[in-house]
C-alpha cells in the first residue's frame, strides 16, 4: 500500500497563493487525493476556521500552522545566511499543529499584533513609495494599501479585515495595472520605472510580477521598505502559546550555494537541537532528490522529526504530493515525511483536548513519540472512513 498524500505547508488565499479561494485549495486538495494538509499562512489566521469547515466537509484532516520572519542578531553580526539568501541573519520559523482557536494570552495576543501590525505598516510605505515612483514613470492608475487589500478580499472571498498585504499581492498589482494600460505604452513605463528595458514578456503575467518584486520592491529599489521581524526568540514562545511544534524550514539547495548555516546537513541539524527545535521541515520541489536524502537522514539522525510541504505561493499549480526538482521522493523520504505529518496530527488533536503532546510549554519533547506517530497515523487514515 502507498503512502497517503500528505502535505503541511500551503498558503491559502488571503495570504498569496496559487489558489483563487479556500475553497479552490480545499476541492483541488479532495480531487487529487490529500489526506492532510497544513495551512501555513502569514500574519492572520481569521481564514483558519473556514479552512477547518472546508476540510471537515472534503474528509481531509486539516493541520494548523504558522509562519514567521525572524531575526537572529548574532548570526546577522555575524553574516551568516541562514534559510534567507538575500538576508544574513534573517530566519524564517515554522509552528507546526498550533491550536488557532484558543483564547490568546495577553503575551500572545500582544506578539500577534505586533506581526500583523508590523507587516501592515511595511506594506502600507511599500506602496506608498512606490505608487510615487511610478507615477512619475508615467502609470495612469493610482495604488493604494487599501485598494488593494480590497481586490485581494475579493478575489478570495474574504472579508478584508483577513488581509495583510504580502509583497506579492503588490507586484500583482503593479502588472495588472501596467496591463491594464495601452499596449504601445506598458514597454516605455516599465523602462522608466526600472530604469532598464523589462526582461520578462509583457505577456507573461507571472514573469512580470517576478520582474516587479525584484526591481521594484526589494532592498535599494525605489518600493523597499524595510521588513518588521519578530527576533526568534518571541516567534518560538509564540508557537508553544499557541500550543505548536517550533519547526525549523529548510531551504538547503533552493539556492545557490546553500546558506551557510544549513551546511552542512549534520551541522544544521545540530544547531536547531541547540536551539530547541525538533521538527524541520522540507519544500522538497526547491531541492533534488538526493539532497532530500541526505537533509532527512541528518534530522532522523540526530532525533529530529521531519515533514513536507509545497508552499503553493506562487501562481503555478504544482500537485500537492511533494516532489523533488529532478523526480519523485525517495521511499525513505515519503516514510520519513509520513511518520511525522502523523506525529503533527496526533499532538494538534491532543493539544485540542488539553492533554499533553509532541512538544511541552518549554519546547522539548515531552512524548511518547511512537505513540503520537500511531495516533496520528490513525487520525489520518480514518478521515475518509
Amino acid at each position: 500500500m502507498s503512502t497517503p498524500i500528505v502535505n503541511t505547508h500551503v498558503h491559502v488565499p488571503p495570504n498569496f497563493s496559487a489558489f483563487t479561494t479556500p475553497e479552490d485549495v480545499v476541492e483541488t486538495a479532495r480531487s487529487e487525493g490529500v489526506r492532510a494538509i497544513g495551512i501555513s499562512n502569514f500574519y492572520d489566521q481569521r481564514v483558519y476556521g473556514r479552512f477547518a469547515e472546508l476540510c471537515g466537509g472534503a474528509s481531509i484532516v486539516p493541520l494548523y500552522g504558522l509562519e514567521f520572519i525572524t531575526l537572529v542578531p548574532d548570526l546577522e553580526a555575524a553574516g551568516i545566511r541562514v534559510n534567507d539568501p538575500a538576508n544574513p541573519g534573517r530566519m524564517y520559523v515554522c509552528g507546526k499543529g498550533i491550536d488557532p482557536f484558543r483564547e490568546k494570552s495577553p503575551q500572545a495576543a500582544a506578539t500577534a499584533e505586533e506581526i500583523r501590525g508590523g507587516n501592515d505598516a511595511r506594506a502600507s510605505e511599500m506602496v506608498q513609495r512606490l505608487d510615487a515612483h511610478l507615477q512619475s514613470a508615467g502609470l495612469t492608475a493610482r495604488l493604494t494599501a487599501d485598494g488593494i487589500a480590497a481586490d485581494v478580499a475579493a478575489r478570495a472571498g474574504v472579508p478584508v479585515e483577513f488581509v495583510s498585504l504580502q509583497e506579492r499581492h503588490i507586484a500583482r498589482a503593479v502588472e495588472e495595472a501596467v496591463s491594464a494600460m495601452p499596449a504601445e505604452d506598458r514597454a516605455a513605463v516599465l523602462e522608466r520605472a526600472y530604469g532598464g528595458p523589462a526582461k520578462a514578456s509583457l505577456d507573461d503575467p507571472v514573469a512580470m510580477q517576478g520582474e516587479v518584486r525584484s526591481r521594484l520592491l526589494k532592498a535599494g529599489t525605489p518600493g523597499f521598505a524595510p521588513e518588521v521581524p519578530l527576533s526568534f526568540e518571541a516567534a518560538y514562545v509564540y508557537v508553544l502559546a499557541m500550543g505548536g511544534i517550533p519547526c525549523y524550514p529548510t531551504l538547503a539547495d533552493g539556492v545557490s550555494p546553500v546558506c551557510p548555516f544549513e551546511d552542512p546537513a549534520t551541522g544544521l541539524a545540530e544547531a536547531l537541537v541547540e536551539r530547541g527545535i525538533h521538527l524541520a521541515e522540507l519544500i522538497p520541489i526547491r531541492n533534488t532528490s538526493a539532497v532530500v536524502d541526505a537533509y532527512v537522514a541528518a534530522f532522523r539522525a540526530a532525533g529530529i522529526e521531519v515533514v513536507a510541504g509545497t508552499e503553493h505561493n506562487t501562481a503555478d499549480r504544482i500537485p500537492f504530493d511533494p516532489a523533488c526538482t529532478d523526480g519523485p521522493l525517495s521511499e525513505m523520504a515519503r516514510a520519513a515525511f509520513w511518520r511525522g505529518t502523523c506525529l503533527v496530527a496526533a499532538h494538534q488533536a491532543r493539544i485540542a483536548a488539553g492533554r499533553p503532546g509532541f512538544v511541552n510549554d518549554t519546547g522539548q519533547p515531552a512524548a511518547d513519540v511512537e505513540e503520537l506517530v500511531a495516533e496520528g497515523a490513525a487520525i489520518i487514515s480514518g478521515a475518509k472512513e
